[in-house]
């Protein structure tokens, strides 16, 4: 039977996924598309799961086992943080080779465990085998605050000012660097490492954005894992699942190079690459991306540490930064 290259993209995957399986239930609010499931019920929680595969999502080369214990849940609170949730537990489920140890394995569950303590997140259970690589799937649970709801994708409206929450474009320079230079990239370009080897979830924002929906229209939000070309799209609603084809919504960003951690703008300079185009092709920034009311806005900024208005939704359809269109800028597509 032939493979059918075709499918070979991440959304004509999930296409092809949704053709099979109904993405709605009566017990969810809300299924697949966004960053998390959510639950229906009378205390309120949601699930996000994500697999963390070597030599696909890390390398044991220059990763630290520490490093990918923190990596593999930080960027699954990352889809609790898109949500506005408050992380309450996980699973784990591990399968590894021969050449780990217990040494190792003491680094990669204390690099989990720091974290999981800084959030207060208790491993409930999961699963161990022994596999030809190593291999990490976690499933997050997170709650509600009172008084508050969930954080979606959608509900963008022309004039809503978009936001950004973290630095973007540090671990897209970080990957490209470590995978370039080794161990050596670690001092040259220290930032970009640190923010590609060790995420910092938005948790804390996520929270306050939620805080903020709960007397008004709630900003829409979701974390940017495959950069912000690739995941404008999904947060508007124009790509991913939970795409709505009803209206014609776009995007103007006005992103300023005096916004990037200098270590962006200096590796992008010595490709000779405009540092603001590479950095919004990104990817593993785990930033929040969001719109809100623009009466919202300015009260946001003043409240939220890292809270960067980036632009404006509009009614073109088109998706522009600074005149310039990003309709032939891709992020991050695993299958691609």
């Amino acid at each position: 039977m032939g493979f059918d290259k075709s499918l070979l993209s991440e959304d004509a995957t999930l296409e092809a996924l949704a053709r099979r399986f109904p993405n709605s239930h009566s017990r969810l609010d809300l299924c697949r598309g966004d960053d998390c499931a959510i639950f229906k019920g009378d205390r309120k929680f949601c699930v996000s799961a994500d697999l963390f595969l070597e030599d696909v999502h890390f390398r044991r080369s220059y990763f630290s086992a520490a490093e990918i214990g923190h990596k593999a849940l930080a960027v699954n609170i990352s889809d609790l943080a898109a949500c506005g949730a408050r992380p309450t537990a996980f699973f784990l489920s591990l399968g590894f080779d021969e050449s780990v140890g217990e040494g190792w394995l003491d680094g990669f569950f204390g690099g989990m465990a720091a974290l999981a303590g800084k959030y207060g997140l208790v491993l409930a259970g999961g699963d161990l085998s022994r596999s030809a690589r190593l291999v990490v799937s976690i499933t997050v649970i997170g709650e509600a605050l009172d008084g508050a709801g969930f954080l979606k994708r959608g509900g963008s409206m022309p004039g809503d000012a978009i936001f950004a929450v973290g630095e973007l474009g540090l671990a897209r320079v970080g990957l490209l660097a470590l995978e370039r230079e080794g161990e050596a990239a670690r001092t040259k370009w220290p930032a970009c490492c640190e923010a590609h080897l060790r995420p910092t979830p938005k948790v804390e924002a996520g929270l306050m954005l939620a805080r903020a929906g709960g007397n008004a229209r709630p900003p829409a939000l979701m974390d940017v894992s495959d950069g912000v070309c690739r995941d404008l799209p999904r947060l508007l609603g124009l790509s991913g699942e939970l795409a709505s084809h009803s209206g014609n919504l776009g995007a103007k960003l006005e992103y300023a190079e005096s916004w990037l951690h200098p270590e962006v703008v200096a590796y992008w300079r010595e490709e000779n690459e405009n540092p603001v185009l590479q950095t919004l092709i990104g990817g593993e920034d785990y930033a929040l991306l969001g719109s809100c009311a623009p009466d919202m806005a300015q009260t946001l900024r003043k409240a939220i540490p890292g809270f960067r208005l980036i632009g404006k939704v509009t009614g073109d359809g088109e998706l522009r930064c600074d005149d310039v269109n990003l309709a032939g800028l891709r992020g991050f597509d695993h299958f691609a």
